[in-house]
């Protein structure tokens, strides 16, 4: 521990206790009332508002395993006869209408095939049989239905009929994320990702040629205008390309995933914050630049996705990591003073998001254990917002402050007022994605990490400092 002259004490708690200004309304201070304690301040713990020390792997695991005892029962897969109203026993008699009962979350969805890849990665950091459970159950569900539906004459089936973005994929947030948790299953869960090809060949033919793209290749969307980019897509699409790539040998797939991150980055990468704005219009003259925080989550996501298994030898993987470290660059310096990001990453006003912050600390410290960024400097900013994330899932293993889905503004009103909910299914497949990186990170490049000279400290530290 540092020691300092008595009248540097003394100067520097009388700045901390004659300062004013806007920070104090947002970080607490310690006030130091006694001569005796402003001579001890050194010694003075600070008052924190998360834990601050590193996380224990036993730490992280017990949050998970809240989550995971929660969807459990939140997202049951329950199948029930639409006419009789009666429980389907067996997935082998299904009858001709057959319907999903809905919980808490549905079973197919973009957020939930995030929640299965947070599973999966769950399942093979704690080797916790919870998590490939839920995931085989349910993918299993998945494929019986799927098939059953697409035996029906389309003419007999109902506009809306479950499982119709599995049959009948039309946009990216049918397609990309579902796509990508079922590759990794297909991988590293052969007894029931083997049978879920047909589905996942459905799923790429969508990505790869049905999905509008702008004339350079670039995957777009006519919402809310015509030939709008939406920073999110980049998850819709990267990692299932990123996957298919790894499955099939074929080059093409890591081809269009790195054109992707590359070419969305030439237009909506702002490089003063390096922060990504979240839309862009091609009819626009400018290009207002919102840096809504789970749409970055979904930037980096899709980036470490991707470099996770592009070949080293990739022509374009040296831009990617440059793009990657810029990214993690501009999301450490919008972290917030109590661990979390913000709704909007460079206005502390707004609110701090959890779906985001567990983004942000899932890329950083995957990023960090693939050896692609330094542990000292960005160590410390995962750890800190792993312990903010954490303090977010409740005793139930609900993930609360998760902004809901979100559409694309052009003004921050727009963004700093969209609700949260616990039932805003983007939240939970990030946390899984975070604990588990964090485990990762916590068995290996941080595995001494420590409070030291008062701060979080990862690498080797002295054993004096005097």
């Amino acid at each position: 521990m540092q020691v300092l002259h008595p009248r540097n004490i003394l100067f520097a708690a009388g700045l901390a206790l004659a300062g004013s200004g806007p920070m104090q309304a947002q970080t607490r201070a310690t006030t130091l009332a006694t001569p005796e304690a402003i001579i001890n301040v050194t010694w003075t713990p600070p008052d924190y508002p998360v834990p601050y020390a590193p996380a224990s792997v036993a730490e992280i695991e017990a949050v998970m395993g809240r989550v995971v005892d929660y969807l459990e029962t939140a997202s049951p897969v329950r199948i029930v006869d639409a006419e009789t109203k009666q429980p389907v026993a067996s997935l082998d008699a299904l009858p001709s209408r057959a319907v999903l009962e809905r919980g808490d979350f549905a079973l197919v969805s973009y957020e939930w095939g995030v929640t299965y890849a947070g599973m999966l990665h769950a399942a093979a950091e704690t080797g916790d049989a919870r998590y490939t459970r839920f995931v085989d159950e349910r993918l299993h569900a998945i494929r019986v239905l799927a098939a059953h539906f697409a035996a029906i004459p389309q003419g007999e089936l109902p506009r809306r009929y479950p499982l119709r973005s599995v049959v009948a994929p039309r946009t990216l947030d049918d397609s990309g994320a579902m796509a990508a948790a079922m590759l990794k299953a297909a991988q590293t869960r052969p007894a029931v990702g083997g049978d879920l090809r047909p589905l996942i060949d459905r799923y790429l033919a969508h990505i790869s040629g049905n999905q509008k793209r702008l004339a350079d290749g670039t995957l777009a969307r006519d919402r809310p205008m015509p030939d709008s980019l939406w920073l999110d897509d980049l998850y819709m699409s990267v990692p299932a390309l990123a996957q298919m790539g790894r499955l099939t040998g074929e080059a093409r797939y890591h081809d269009d995933a790195a054109r992707q991150i590359l070419q969305f980055a030439r237009r909506m990468f702002v490089r003063e914050k390096n922060l990504y704005m979240h839309g862009w219009v091609a009819g626009m003259s400018d290009h207002p630049a919102f840096h809504w925080g789970r749409a970055n989550g979904w930037a980096l996501l899709a980036k470490v996705e991707l470099l996770s298994v592009l070949p080293e030898s990739h022509p374009d993987r040296p831009a990617l990591l440059a793009l990657l470290r810029d990214h993690v660059r501009g999301l450490a310096a919008a972290q917030g003073v109590n661990g979390l990001w913000h709704q909007l990453l460079d206005r502390p006003a707004t609110y701090e998001e959890t779906s985001a912050s567990a983004m942000f600390v899932y890329g950083i410290a995957r990023a960090i254990n693939r050896g692609w960024i330094d542990p000292l400097a960005y160590g410390p900013v995962a750890s800190i917002g792993w312990n903010a994330v954490a303090q977010k899932v409740n005793a139930r293993g609900q993930v609360e402050g998760t902004c809901v889905g979100t559409g694309m503004g052009w003004e921050p009103v727009f963004y700093a007022f969209r609700p949260v909910s616990v039932y805003a299914a983007h939240g939970y497949g990030p946390v899984l994605l975070a604990g588990a990186e964090m485990i990762a990170l916590r068995k290996g490049k941080g595995a001494d990490a420590v409070v030291h000279d008062g701060g979080v400290h990862f690498g080797k530290v002295p054993s004096r400092l005097w």
